[in-house]
């Protein structure tokens, strides 16, 4: 093995098993689970403890912010105009009766709240081309799940969008899961589709790039083996309802391998009556895959759940499954189904998210869609929580690559405070508790100083980051040039 090949075998194996000391770079670092943490107590450990908080987005009051129409929805930033592009599915009724024609639509928006539908006169839809649909796929016979993929330089074949769709009814070898690309996300270059994987998976198809490990990863839900047209009852077909995934290495060429199943339902979510998996949109973040799960009640309701994974494979979820969007209250327009994504957008200090919402159940042919925005903390998942008594978290030992400590944190009702120690927790000079100040605001970049030293001059040092947390939430911490 060559000495780099080597090296990204040992940084990978860090990534996976947390070996210590642990080499954080210039990522941002997540409590989503304990794999910084060392140890975490509380300074009353018979009534309090330190735990783990969800906080779900929060829907915005002017949602629907698109009404009457929308499905899977995939959304982008331009970093030079700062205005929002939403990409998202649309569904018509065929003429037998059987099944739904598909279609991607498009808007954008200044604000991320109010979006304008243009009238591109591109693709007939009932009868007409003054719609805002852009792709129907190269065939014109329908695109489904369809999602933006954020991709390298060296893989974008030029193109500022690359789009990834489920080709619904297309002619035999063009069927399956293609990827087409844009210059101004409008119109798409058909002559250039690539088909990737021959796959029937009519759910949202995500693809992300995972940078450290240079492949790409596809998350559907395949029927390749079960739900086989023209087959029977459940014995003989079995149920596609869960979440499996592909990948490959090139995003324009055919994938080798099968579908390989990774997320099924477990007792608890059948306990909760949610015992099948829709679809699951997925993003690569700061060295984390982060899952929206659509979680099914078969065959009325589908929610979405955060899931997550450092190396998308494994993916955890939170113990008590709680919702990152709840249905809506009776009669209103996302009562029955909320598909969320993980396309967030990042403005100021905070995110925005945007969901597929409908008005009635999965059964219903009734039902009236619709796109909503939900409002989060940057990267504010998940916090660890201190109590009103106080608690530490003491991370594992983690070499500092030089830098301030940058933390993202609320320690308005409270405070939190840092100090640095070595390896068997004893404190770092200069760097206690009392030599720095307590933190009791609620900023997503707070840079932690103490009196004497900055941090950096522990740089190359292998050091372990305490925590005390009196009625606080810290979210993630960052070594920051």
């Amino acid at each position: 093995m060559s000495k780099s090949l080597a090296l990204l075998a040992a940084f990978l194996a860090t990534l996976s098993t947390g070996s210590e000391p642990i080499e954080i770079g210039r990522r941002t670092q997540f409590f989503v689970d304990d794999y910084m943490v060392d140890n975490r107590w509380s300074l009353k450990p018979k009534t309090e403890e330190v735990v783990r908080a969800f906080h779900a987005p929060l829907k915005h009051h002017a949602n629907p912010v698109i009404a009457g129409e929308g499905g899977y929805v995939s959304a982008v930033k331009e970093m030079d105009t700062g205005r929002i592009k939403l990409w998202y599915q649309v569904a018509r009724p065929k003429r037998d009766g059987k099944g739904a024609d598909y279609g991607v639509a498009y808007a954008e928006s200044k604000d991320g709240i109010r979006f304008e539908r243009p009238v591109l006169n591109l693709v007939e839809w009932q009868g007409s081309k003054a719609n805002n649909i852009v792709w129907r796929g190269s065939t014109g016979r329908g695109a489904s799940g369809a999602q933006i993929v954020r991709a390298p330089e060296s893989a974008r074949r030029g193109f500022r969008y690359r789009l990834a769709y489920h080709s619904s009814g297309a002619v035999k070898g063009r069927s399956g899961i293609c990827i087409v690309g844009s210059q101004d996300g409008i119109h798409w270059d058909a002559a250039g589709e690539s088909l990737i994987v021959s796959l029937h998976s009519d759910t949202v198809n995500s693809i992300v790039h995972d940078s450290d490990r240079g492949t790409y990863v596809m998350f559907c839900r395949p029927k390749d083996r079960y739900l086989v047209r023209g087959a029977g009852d459940f014995l003989k077909t079995g149920e596609s309802r869960r979440i499996a995934r592909r990948s490959g290495t090139d995003l324009w060429k055919p994938w080798t391998g099968e579908p390989e199943t990774i997320l099924i339902p477990d007792e608890f979510d059948m306990q909760c009556g949610f015992n099948r998996f829709y679809g699951m949109h997925a993003r690569w973040h700061e060295g984390i895959y982060w899952g929206a799960l659509l979680c099914f009640k078969l065959n009325t309701d589908i929610t979405t759940e955060l899931a997550w994974s450092r190396d998308g494979w494994h993916f955890d979820r939170l113990p008590l499954r709680p919702k990152m969007y709840n249905l809506g209250p009776p009669n209103a327009w996302d009562d029955g189904m909320v598909c969320g994504s993980m396309d967030w957008m990042e403005m100021g200090d905070r995110w925005f998210l945007y969901y597929a919402g409908h008005d009635g159940p999965h059964e219903s042919r009734d039902r009236t869609p619709g796109i909503g925005l939900a409002i989060l903390r940057k990267e504010g998942f998940i916090s660890l929580r201190g109590p009103r008594g106080g608690g530490v978290v003491c991370t594992k030992l983690l070499r500092w690559p030089g830098g301030d400590l940058v933390i993202n944190a609320n320690a308005s009702a409270g405070e939190l405070k840092v100090r640095v120690s070595d390896k068997t927790r004893k404190p770092v000079p200069g760097y206690d508790y009392a030599d720095g100040a307590p933190f009791q605001a609620d900023r997503t970049d707070h840079v932690v100083r103490w009196k004497e030293r900055p941090l950096d001059a522990l740089r190359g040092q292998s050091i372990r980051l305490e925590c005390f947390l009196r009625d606080a939430d810290l979210f993630t911490f960052q070594a920051r040039l």
